[in-house]
C-alpha cells in the first residue's frame, strides 16, 4: 500500500509500505478514506518541523482522517466491518499527574500520529490502511460525509478553546485570524450562542470563508484599519476573543478589542513578542491558552454526524492522495484554498 511520507522540506513522497497484519485483539484495520492536511503538516513539508521539532528520519504526516474499518480483532465491543469512523490522533499515557488530574491534553508523555516530537517519530495517517486501538474510533453515521467526518480533529481544537472561554450566550466575540481554525471556532462559536461574532483577518479570500462559516461581520484589517479601530472604542467592545492566528501583534490587537474584564484566549501558536501590560492590568483582562483537546474530539463528530455543525464552508478541495506535492502547494496558497484534503480511495 502507499503513504505521504516527509523526507526532508519540500521532499515529499508518495512511498510503498507494508500493509497492516491481522488486527491483534483490541485493535481494529481501518482504511483511511478522506485526510485534511493541517498547519503543521505544511510546517514539516516547507522547514522540515517548527521550533526545536525537526525531522529526523522519514515520517508518514497526517492526523485529520476518517475511515471505514474493514476488520475487527478480538475483544473489541460496538464496532464493526463497514462501520464509519473518525480517528482520534491523540493518546496521552492515562498514567502521568495531567492525565490523573483530567487534564489528558497536557499529557507528558503524549504521543500524536505525525508528530516528529519523539524519537523514533511517531508515524502519521496519511496511508491507505492502518491498524488502531479500538479506543482511538469514533463511530459514524453510516451515510456520514467524509469530508466532513476528516474535520473532527480541528473542530476538537476549536470546540476546546471555546470551553476554555466560558459561557458566550449573548455575548460579542472576536476570531483573529481566520484560517481553518479561524473559521472553525466561529462554527463553534456560534453553536455555543455567540450573539455578535466579528472576523478579521489579512485576506479577503479567509473572510469570505469567515462570512460563509458564519460570522456576522468581517474586518480586512490591511485595508480597513480604521474599522478595526472601532472595536476598541469606549475602552473595548469584544467580550471575548479567540487570537487564531498566532501572530504577536494580532494578540496585543486584542488587547485593544476586548472590553474591561473579557476574556482572551490564544489558540495560534506563533512567536513571542511584546504583550501591552498595562492595558492588561488596568482592564483587567483574563487571558487563557488554550491547547489540543481531549473529550471534545468526541463531541466534534458526534456534532458533525448529526449535521448541528456544518464544516463545508471551510474545505475548499479535495485531490487524490498520489497528487499529495500539488495538494501541499495548494494547501500552503491561502489566496486558493482553506482546508485541501486528500483522497485515499
Amino acid at each position: 500500500m502507499y503513504s505521504v511520507v516527509i523526507h526532508s522540506p519540500h521532499d515529499l513522497r508518495v512511498d510503498q509500505i507494508d500493509q497492516p497484519g491481522a488486527p491483534e485483539p483490541g485493535t481494529i484495520t481501518v482504511q483511511i478514506d478522506k485526510g485534511g492536511i493541517c498547519g503543521s503538516d505544511l510546517h514539516y513539508y516547507h522547514n522540515g518541523g517548527f521550533g526545536t521539532v525537526k525531522i529526523r528520519e522519514p515520517m508518514v504526516l497526517g492526523h485529520e482522517v476518517a475511515g471505514t474499518i474493514i476488520a475487527v480483532g478480538k475483544n473489541v465491543a460496538d464496532l464493526a466491518v463497514n462501520d464509519k469512523v473518525a480517528v482520534n490522533p491523540s493518546m496521552p499515557c492515562n498514567q502521568c499527574q495531567y492525565c490523573r488530574a483530567n487534564m489528558r491534553n497536557q499529557c507528558t508523555d503524549m504521543r500524536f500520529f505525525g508528530s516528529a516530537m519523539r524519537f523514533p517519530h511517531q508515524q502519521g495517517l496519511f496511508r491507505q490502511q492502518i491498524n488502531l486501538p479500538a479506543e482511538q474510533l469514533v463511530k459514524l453515521s453510516p451515510d456520514i460525509n467524509m469530508e466532513h467526518a476528516a474535520c473532527s480533529e480541528p473542530l476538537a481544537v476549536c470546540l476546546h478553546a471555546v470551553r476554555q472561554a466560558g459561557a458566550l450566550s449573548g455575548k460579542k466575540v472576536l476570531v483573529s485570524g481566520c484560517g481553518p481554525i479561524g473559521c472553525l471556532t466561529i462554527l463553534a462559536a456560534a453553536h455555543s450562542g455567540a450573539h455578535w461574532i466579528t472576523a478579521t483577518d489579512l485576506s479577503k479570500a479567509a473572510l469570505d470563508v469567515a462570512a460563509k462559516a458564519g460570522a456576522n461581520s468581517c474586518i480586512d484589517v490591511a485595508r480597513n484599519a480604521d474599522d478595526f479601530k472601532t472595536l476598541g472604542m469606549n475602552k473595548g467592545t469584544q467580550d471575548v476573543v479567540f487570537e487564531c492566528s498566532g501572530s504577536p501583534q494580532a494578540l496585543a490587537n486584542a488587547f485593544d478589542a476586548v472590553k474591561p474584564g473579557g476574556t482572551i484566549i490564544t489558540v495560534g501558536l506563533g512567536g513571542n513578542g511584546e504583550l501591552p501590560l498595562s492595558l492588561a492590568v488596568t482592564k483587567e483582562v483574563r487571558m487563557i491558552g488554550s491547547f489540543r483537546f481531549d473529550a471534545e474530539f468526541a463531541q466534534a463528530a458526534e456534532l458533525i454526524d448529526r449535521k448541528v455543525i456544518d464544516v463545508s464552508p471551510i474545505i475548499s478541495s479535495v485531490l487524490p492522495f498520489r497528487d499529495a506535492k500539488t495538494a501541499f502547494d495548494l494547501a500552503s496558497d491561502r489566496s486558493q484554498s482553506m482546508k485541501v484534503q486528500l483522497d485515499f480511495g
